[in-house]
């Protein structure tokens, strides 16, 4: 339990320094999209590859993803009932909650809470091949579809993927522990070096983001961000925790599910909202709100299952 909570304070002490840097303006206004594009698409990338690529393949199918994708699927189907059927909300809206409700943050806060929570960055990978792979690709098909741009092509979304700096370094590592290969120290040290930066510049990142926001202003979308936010940092890790007893997982796998599921909502989900002009203002706040109260979901995690 101590060494939980020793990496929650690292974590947050990072995201602290992040915030203080954003009021003193230190970076400039424009750090954090610049911090957040080097995570996404150099830091990230270099650290999942070298993870990956001596990571025994038996650990990316695991019982813990399992329950993390059936808590996935069921809370975003809960928020569909509630937002079309009570609520009328239309299919583009809906879909950005249901995301909000579901899509977690993976590539940015997941790999931090990997790192410093569960003890290795490989335990997030799953859930990040199983959201570029399936449930990104499924949720840009319907944005696409509610937003009159016409019927997407299969090219287009079998691309997806391809065109995701996380999802290629993925792919590679995994395929590089398949073969059997071992790839040269020449090779790995300056990924590694560069990997290395990829958690605290997310934190940093992540904190300087946070001056200005305000999720809890009233609103038209208030319901549905509650109802996203709720079932986000509440019923997914509940649901993942009640699957992985029912299918047995053991307690370091459940602690795993537990705390995958309850990451915040995706930065994605609003640069979704934003590419096909649907619900920006709910995905902004649903992404800000659930990532300021997705700590005490992990905290009481650790609590019960560590």
């Amino acid at each position: 339990m101590a060494g939980v909570l020793s990496g929650f304070t690292t974590v947050w002490a990072l995201a602290a320094l992040g915030y203080l840097l954003a009021r003193g303006r230190v970076l400039g206004e424009h750090a954090p999209q610049v911090l957040a594009r080097l995570v996404f698409s150099v830091a990230a990338p270099a650290l999942l590859f070298v993870t990956l690529s001596h990571t025994s393949l038996d650990r990316i199918l695991t019982g813990a993803l399992l329950a993390f994708v059936a808590s996935t699927v069921l809370v975003a189907a809960a928020y569909v009932l509630v937002a079309k059927l009570v609520w009328k909300r239309s299919a583009g809206a809906t879909t950005i909650g249901a995301l909000g409700a579901s899509y977690v943050n993976a590539g940015n806060m997941g790999l931090a809470v990997a790192a410093y929570v569960l003890g290795d960055v490989s335990l997030v990978v799953p859930v990040l091949i199983f959201q570029v792979l399936l449930a990104g690709p499924f949720a840009l098909t319907v944005l696409d579809l509610a937003s009159g741009q016409g019927r997407p092509s299969l090219r287009r979304l079998a691309l997806l993927p391809a065109r995701n700096p996380l999802m290629i370094a993925s792919g590679s590592g995994v395929a590089v522990a398949a073969s059997g290969w071992t790839p040269p120290a020449l090779l790995l040290e300056p990924l590694s070096l560069v990997g290395a930066a990829a958690v605290p510049a997310a934190l940093l990142a992540f904190g300087m983001s946070l001056p200005g926001a305000r999720p809890l202003r009233p609103g038209p979308d208030a319901p549905d961000r509650y109802l996203a936010v709720t079932l986000k940092i509440v019923a997914q890790p509940l649901l993942a925790y009640l699957i992985g007893r029912l299918i047995g997982l053991d307690r370091p796998e459940l602690f795993a599910a537990v705390v995958t599921s309850a990451l915040p909502a995706a930065q994605n989900v609003f640069v979704f909202a934003l590419r096909y002009r649907q619900s920006e203002s709910l995905a902004r706040d649903v992404v800000m709100l659930s990532t300021l109260a997705s700590a005490l979901a992990m905290i009481v995690a650790a609590l019960f299952l560590t």
